[in-house]
């Protein structure tokens, strides 16, 4: 059969492609050999935040005498009903793709799909049945997976990655997280708030190392104050998996400490799922793991496109989703802008949530901008205080001569859903005044980001 776009992959790159296509009059169809909206709606950013906000709920409860409200003491954790409430979530997001599919009229061709020559794709379904089909174009959308380490070995039951932690079967008392960025973060975070023995180790000197430094360090002492241990300038050397525990091995600056675990979460990363794809056989060039890419996703081979994980940029769900909408736009004769990597936002949703888009202090510094800095902090804030989450603060960064927005960067309560703000304000190029000057509801957390922009001129009124 022949289409106009062929779509290698059903997550949040290659599902959204499919649909832009569609609306753009192309005949389309998704290659998919899992489930459909891939590892994010699955196993990725929707089912973590619906065991996010379970966590969330439970520490509302072990906290309500703070609001004045008496609950008692016989709350407890059904896990298995947390579980269960995620896998559901996902499987109704995932259905909402399969509703999109059909109300765009997309086939979705259940298999693995592989390149082939003459802008073929060889579909291999479940029963090793092989079907070949064509294509003006051809998007690779296959995602990632969990980067394993040569000292960490996944067996799925003492060692394990982050698809396992989502469906543990019950709670361990213990475990040892490795890796802090957002996904071992998250998973630190659920799992110390569900009563486990958290151990969260870092290799760099601060946990969420791409964030700004003072963000980081703020996080760390909300993790330290929920009591979990957090361990930084370390490395996992060994783990001994032959006991009741584990008995993991980590190498500091004072020496080796041998921790106990039930459970060892590996989350150093991600590797891009290139295996198989027939890159090599039609000479799609790929270097490191990423296919090389133009601007608008065009591989060295007429027709061939790459998007999301397995190209260079931020492995980010909206980031994929723009990448899509982006290459689908400029194969279809329109002239959209190039995705800009500069002003992508990024969040993590521990408690306190972070979230930050543009260059860090340190970014802007090492760039040879003169700049002025503004940080309010949600303890001086109204709406903080009353919902009980004064925890963190907002920091901005303004180029000194021109005033542009250089980077925002948060942690508090809800302040992912507050990022988007610097992110529209540095696309049209608004300035630190203007900010300043635009009024912003009371008492709300956004004010934060009114107040920073004040202290950045001497200008702040709440501090």
């Amino acid at each position: 059969m022949k289409y106009d776009v062929i779509v290698i992959g059903s997550g949040p790159g290659g599902y959204v492609a499919a649909i832009r296509a569609s609306q753009l009059g192309k005949k389309v169809a998704v290659v998919e050999k899992s489930e459909i909206g891939g590892v994010c709606l699955n196993w990725g950013c929707i089912p973590t935040k619906a065991l996010l906000k379970s966590a969330q709920v439970f520490n509302y409860v072990k906290h309500a005498t703070d609001y004045g409200i008496n609950i008692g003491s016989e709350s407890s954790i059904d896990f298995e009903a947390v579980v269960k409430r995620s896998r559901g979530v996902a499987d109704g997001m995932s259905k909402g793709v399969q509703f999109l599919f059909k109300k765009n009229k997309i086939d979705l061709i259940s298999g693995f799909g592989k390149l082939q020559a003459g802008k073929k794709v060889e579909v291999t379904d479940s029963e090793t049945k092989k079907t070949v089909y064509e294509a003006d174009h051809i998007i690779l959308a296959t995602g990632a997976r969990s980067r394993e380490l040569p000292n960490l070995k996944m067996d799925g039951k003492k060692i394990i990655g982050y698809r396992d932690a989502m469906v543990l079967p019950k709670l361990p008392k213990s475990m040892v997280v490795v890796g802090s960025g957002a996904i071992g973060s998250e998973f630190a975070f659920f799992y110390n708030s569900m009563g486990v023995d958290v151990t969260l180790v870092e290799f760099l000197p601060n946990i969420l190392p791409i964030e700004d430094e003072e963000v980081s360090k703020q996080l760390e002492r909300s993790f330290k104050k929920a009591k979990m241990k957090v361990m930084t300038n370390a490395s996992v050397e060994k783990v001994d998996i032959t006991g009741e525990v584990c008995k993991v091995t980590i190498k500091t600056k004072k020496g080796e400490e041998v921790v106990d675990a039930e459970i060892v979460l590996s989350a150093v990363g991600i590797a891009t799922n290139l295996e198989g794809l027939g890159l090599d056989e039609t000479g799609v060039k790929h270097d490191k793991g990423k296919v090389l890419v133009d601007s608008f996703y065009r591989t060295n081979i007429e027709g061939v496109y790459a998007i999301g994980d397995i190209v260079h940029g931020p492995a980010l769900a909206h980031t994929a989703s723009h990448e899509g909408i982006t290459c689908v736009e400029a194969l279809c004769g329109l002239n959209p802008d190039p995705v800009d990597y500069t002003n992508i936002p990024s969040c993590t949703y521990t408690n306190p949530e972070v979230a930050s888009v543009g260059m860090t202090e340190k970014q802007a510094k090492d760039a040879g901008y003169e700049i002025k800095v503004g940080k309010f902090p949600f303890s001086a804030s109204g709406k903080a205080s009353a919902s009980g989450s004064k925890d963190g603060f907002v920091k901005v960064i303004f180029d000194a001569k021109y005033g542009e927005w250089l980077g925002c960067h948060m942690i508090g309560d809800n302040v992912t859903e507050m990022i988007a703000e610097a992110v529209v304000a540095r696309k049209l190029e608004t300035t630190g005044h203007e900010i300043i000057k635009a009024i912003h509801p009371h008492p709300t957390m956004s004010e934060a980001i009114m107040e920073a922009a004040a202290d950045a001129y001497g200008e702040v009124i709440h501090l």
